[in-house]
């Protein structure tokens, strides 16, 4: 297991050619999944057009982080783009932030919120039904008026979709603290406490302002409380396309996701809120860059409500836009998610994603469909997340030889 501690960006770094081809990413969030009433949703859907890519090119599974461990949207997403996650440690607050195009300064400490439903202490709704994105819009607003700073800290508040926000606490002295958010539905909430050097005021803030929205929100329903997660400062990390020679696109509707390709310097192209609109936008920049990371949410986000028909419908409209997607003829077109977001279990889970690469110089495996057990007959195996990369580098011809 030697190559999950790894890093490979220097060793790439020295080998990635400035020329190649095109290469489309297209993650669909919380791909994977277990079976309910014998099928995944994977299974269920009909998808007659992966399928017929998965028989004819090459599929695997890979592991996002380490055996065993269920990675954050973070940590998935920074394997798909060649990064150790386990070395790369990034907070939510900070993706999220950058997401929403809010300015980050040195020195602030940035969080993900929800807004939650809470009784007495108790979580009973962490999404709090995940309320419009209108209502959230009202609510940051009302707060915003409300809570302007908390001793000599500032807080900036921005809404983010659905039941989503993220927060800037601004002022001296501030280091990292820990999440309130429990991470689970009918759990009491957490107290901040400090995790470094100057987390003792942080958390204190952090509590500070969690009470205080608390009683603000009191007669307010379903959300009356909020959750912290990711509380982070700005990292130092390589940027993507120095590190590849190559200029790379992200093209999210979900803040969050937006925020970690920004954060590794992709350039975030600018898309309406629909799936369809996603598509539409691939198509109208494919000549614009070398790179495209392509972001579906809502797979991830059915998984965790547990819809496995839903999450099933989606995965079917993405299989109706593989024919214009194959029409761009990229050099490159790689299908996956970021993790595992099992309906069964109503989160996301340390399962293998299934992994499905396309080019003219692939290898057959067995698989029959684009489902996990089919994808597991592939020549790629069960790999780490970490080669994916690498292996979309190779294939589009963007590496040279390694040694004499």
């Amino acid at each position: 297991m030697e190559s999950f501690i790894f890093d490979p960006i220097e060793h790439l770094k020295k080998i990635a050619l400035p020329d190649g081809g095109k290469i489309i990413l297209l993650v669909l969030d919380g791909l994977g999944g277990l079976k309910i009433d014998g099928k995944t949703a994977l299974e269920m859907a009909n998808t007659p057009n992966m399928d017929k890519l998965a028989r004819k090119y090459e599929t695997g599974l890979f592991i996002p982080v380490f055996p065993g461990i269920t990675p954050g949207s973070g940590p998935g997403h920074l394997s798909l783009f060649g990064y150790n996650s386990l070395k790369y440690d990034i907070g939510r607050g900070i993706l999220e932030t950058l997401g929403l195009d809010m300015e980050v300064k040195i020195g602030d400490i940035t969080a993900r919120g929800n807004f939650c439903t809470m009784e007495g202490d108790v979580v009973k709704d962490r999404r709090a039904g995940r309320i419009p994105t209108e209502e959230n819009q009202k609510l940051i607003s009302f707060i915003s008026q409300k809570i302007q700073s908390i001793e000599d800290v500032r807080i900036i508040l921005k809404s983010g979709k659905e039941h989503r926000f993220a927060v800037i606490f601004r002022g001296e002295g501030l280091g990292p603290a820990t999440d309130t958010d429990p991470h689970r539905d009918g759990e009491r909430l957490k107290t901040s406490s400090s995790s470094g050097k100057d987390g003792d005021k942080t958390a204190s803030i952090i509590n500070k302002f969690t009470n205080k929205v608390r009683k603000i929100l009191a007669d307010n329903k379903p959300a009356n409380g909020i959750l912290l997660r990711g509380v982070s400062l700005m990292p130092e990390i390589p940027q993507f396309p120095e590190i590849y020679k190559l200029k790379a696109g992200a093209i999210a509707t979900y803040p969050m996701y937006r925020g970690i390709a920004k954060l590794v310097g992709m350039e975030i192209i600018p898309t309406g809120t629909t799936n369809r609109d996603v598509i539409d936008t691939l198509i109208h920049h494919f000549s614009d860059y070398d790179y495209f990371y392509v972001h579906i949410k809502k797979t991830d986000s059915y998984g965790e409500d547990g819809d496995i028909e839903k999450k099933k419908s989606v995965i079917e409209e993405i299989d109706g836009y593989i024919p214009e997607i194959s029409s761009l003829k990229p050099d490159v077109l790689a299908i996956t998610g970021d993790h595992s977001t099992p309906a069964k279990m109503k989160g996301h889970s340390w399962h293998p994603v299934p992994f499905l690469l396309v080019s003219n110089v692939t290898r057959e495996g067995y698989a029959e469909a684009f489902s996990e057990k089919e994808c597991l007959k592939g020549s790629l195996g069960i790999f780490p997340g970490i080669y994916i990369t690498s292996l979309l580098l190779a294939h589009s011809g963007r590496l040279d030889k390694y040694g004499a």
